[in-house]
């Protein structure tokens, strides 16, 4: 039963990312920090969506180290895009 969870937690996220690339290759707007944020979100989905009610196993608990790492990669790529947009005399050298 545990391998069969797994397995579909797998599924659902690999299901997620393929399909993010290829709307965004569709969509002529594929960009490394598009893949990351779209790869994201489908993490946090599946992840809900997978999520047992009673029991948390061992490998799940490990799912929010990656859920941090990815949070802190997202506040970099927003932080990035927010300097960008800033005009240069606005930000402090």
């Amino acid at each position: 039963m545990p391998t069969q969870r797994r397995m579909q937690f797998v599924r659902g996220n690999v299901a997620w990312m393929v399909g993010t690339v290829l709307v965004l290759a569709l969509l002529n707007a594929l960009s490394y920090e598009l893949v990351f944020v779209c790869s994201l979100i489908g993490f946090l989905v599946v992840t809900e969506l997978t999520a047992p009610f009673n029991v948390t196993p061992t490998w799940r608990r490990r799912l929010r180290w990656l859920i941090a790492v990815g949070l802190v990669g997202f506040a970099i790529i927003v932080v990035r895009r927010i300097l960008e947009i800033l005009p240069p005399e606005v930000i402090p050298v």
